[in-house]
């Protein structure tokens, strides 16, 4: 493996979250008592901690292909790779994208890759792929 990056939800969304959870938690004690709160509290916990785990995205390189999430494409298909910082990456994703691009990208994560994809067979033009270390990527992916 030459390259793996994961990113994960930062603390203050995970926390804004569980807040919201927490709120939910307490009304149910005030209308069910203390033992519907408690289960409310282990069920609210574990599916911020589910929450946590499923929204990682983790890219990976290896010696001939390239994995973000379950998608998954051969190196030789992929062209020419721009890093873009947090003004570039948010135009390619609003204003200036395509609607058939593959778009791999967090909220959260403020920078990222645009990889153009030269595939005869394959009608997606590029990969829009969030990374905070998007010059590391970019190298592992032409190296």
């Amino acid at each position: 493996m030459r390259y793996r990056e994961v990113i994960h939800p930062p603390l203050w969304l995970l926390a804004l979250v569980y807040f919201f959870m927490l709120t939910l938690v307490v009304s149910i004690w005030a209308a069910l008592g203390n033992n519907a709160a408690l289960i409310a509290l282990a069920a609210f916990t574990a599916a911020l901690m589910w929450i946590y785990v499923s929204t990682a995205l983790i890219i990976e390189v290896d010696s001939n292909e390239l994995r973000v999430g379950r998608a998954h494409i051969d190196l030789r298909f992929i062209g020419e790779c721009v890093n873009l910082d947090n003004t570039a990456i948010r135009q390619v994703r609003t204003r200036d994208a395509n609607p058939h691009a593959f778009l791999a990208i967090r909220f959260w994560a403020p920078a990222g890759i645009r990889a153009e994809i030269n595939d005869q067979n394959d009608s997606t033009p590029y990969w829009l792929i969030s990374s905070n270390r998007g010059s590391d990527l970019i190298h592992a992916l032409k190296n």
